[in-house]
């Protein structure tokens, strides 16, 4: 079959990322190009870029320039968050034809003739951040057991140290009916868990468009979302990746406490455990409000995988700031942590405030806070040892080896041939091996049509 050229991408950061990267690719298949793999040398590179580090400007680099060794006549396109924040820097980068913005992106392929003529280098075309105002529905796939589903996107908080709003734009969302009709077209496509994506997926609701700051009255929240894809047949499970402790409502704890498809696993960003730092973050609660949340979590879902964002060396962070932070976690009964080791994004107020903490310091208070994550980590594995558990196989890059997760978010490893993926299987969890996964095993040889095969 001909094509119009083959294409590869490539994708930093977030589940977020992962899922419109996918939406962008469906697009290139449908219009008469070959999607293949990075390393195969195409003829059109995509490189789906993120903000969140100081490392942007080296990834983004380090990608192009793989790519112009693996071609060196390939169109290089970036898009994502760093390409709306930093265009004319990602344009000077050698190799790169076309720099999409937040608004462009989703209209890649009304540039791909310039490109493919080469009448396009060094072109940038990111508008105002206000012109990403309309929601892009989005599902990641090609991995059949899991699926990153697009439910929101972009942000109206305000917090001091985050550029996502610069890069994204206004919250805005899917619609439910859209949302459910997407949990439909993963699950024909024999994927067994979806994972709900956004940037502040809480604030669901907020209508699909925004016109000149002003945006429909919410028809529905979170809560209502949720509850109509647990209806959705097709999908072992749902897991939500990340929600403010502020929108986290007990009816929504309490929901997925009750729920047969959600799984029992909240990653809530906390930041940081003093007040005094979250003040200054401009984030929309206090420390005693986060324990309030776990503590339910805790008294309805015992079992519950409990994720947090943290951040270190916030200007302004003291020694006793950060031990503040580290007693509070230490006490805290979570499971593992996201440490983030604060960096200074331009257009922030963040960048320019008082008493930054110096880099190696910050360095330091986040390898103590891994190393506690690491302890907790482990203890809440011991406590499922001898259990069985339900766990979504997957493969893994060890020969004879399969990995997957537990509802709660356990990683095991066991000796199973490939056919096994992408199976829901009963496990028994025996050890935690040296490589930190639970070492797991069959609880009875069951035959394979008893396991929800995927044809």
């Amino acid at each position: 079959m001909s094509t119009l050229g083959t294409v590869a991408f490539y994708t930093l950061g977030c589940k977020l990322n992962y899922s419109e990267t996918s939406a962008i690719g469906r697009q290139f298949s449908e219009a008469g190009f070959e999607e293949i793999k990075f390393h195969e040398g195409a003829d059109i590179y995509v490189v789906n870029t993120c903000s969140v580090t100081e490392f942007a400007d080296r990834k983004c680099r380090n990608i192009v320039r793989r790519a112009m060794k693996l071609n060196p006549q390939a169109r290089v396109i970036v898009v994502g968050c760093y390409a709306q924040l930093k265009p004319d820097e990602i344009a000077n980068i050698e190799g790169v034809d076309l720099v999409l913005g937040a608004a462009e992106k989703f209209n890649i392929l009304d540039f791909i003739e310039a490109v493919q003529i080469g009448g396009s280098k060094g072109m940038v075309r990111a508008g105002e951040v206000q012109r990403a105002n309309e929601f892009v529905h989005s599902f990641s796939f090609g991995d059949r057991t899991r699926s990153f589903l697009k439910v929101q996107d972009g942000c109206d908080y305000k917090c001091s140290f985050c550029t996502i709003p610069l890069a994204r734009g206004a919250s805005r969302s899917s619609t439910v009916e859209k949302v459910v009709n997407d949990a439909r077209e993963i699950a024909k496509m024999g994927t067994r868990e979806v994972v709900l994506t956004g940037v502040n997926i809480g604030d669901f609701g907020n209508g699909t468009e925004v016109i000149e700051g002003i945006r429909p009255k919410k028809e529905a929240l979170f809560i209502d979302l949720i509850r109509e894809l647990d209806r959705v047949d097709g999908i072992e499970r749902f897991r939500i990746s990340s929600i403010e402790p502020n929108l986290c409502t007990d009816e929504i704890i309490d929901f997925v406490a009750g729920s047969q498809r959600f799984a029992p696993h909240f990653h809530m960003p906390l930041q940081s455990g003093n007040n005094k730092q979250l003040r200054e973050m401009r984030r929309r609660y206090k420390r005693e409000l986060y324990a309030e949340r776990v503590e339910h979590i805790r008294s309805v879902m015992p079992h519950c995988c409990i994720g947090v964002d943290v951040i270190v060396g916030f200007p302004g962070e003291t020694e006793d700031d950060f031990l503040e932070t580290y007693e509070f976690l230490r006490e805290l009964d979570v499971t593992y942590f996201h440490v983030f080791t604060y960096s200074q994004r331009d257009n922030t107020p963040a960048a320019t405030m008082p008493n930054q903490v110096p880099l190696p310091e910050r360095r330091r208070r986040n390898e103590m806070l891994n190393i506690l994550s690491e302890k907790k980590r482990l203890a809440f594995y011991r406590r499922f040892l001898g259990q069985t558990r339900k766990v979504l196989l997957e493969k893994s890059k060890t020969e004879g080896l399969l990995t997957g997760f537990t509802d709660n978010y356990v990683k095991i490893s066991i000796e199973l041939e490939d056919s096994w993926v992408n199976h829901v299987v009963d496990l028994q969890l025996d050890g935690i091996g040296k490589d930190g996964l639970v070492a797991a095993s069959l609880v009875a040889e069951p035959q394979k049509h008893k396991l929800h095969q995927v044809h």
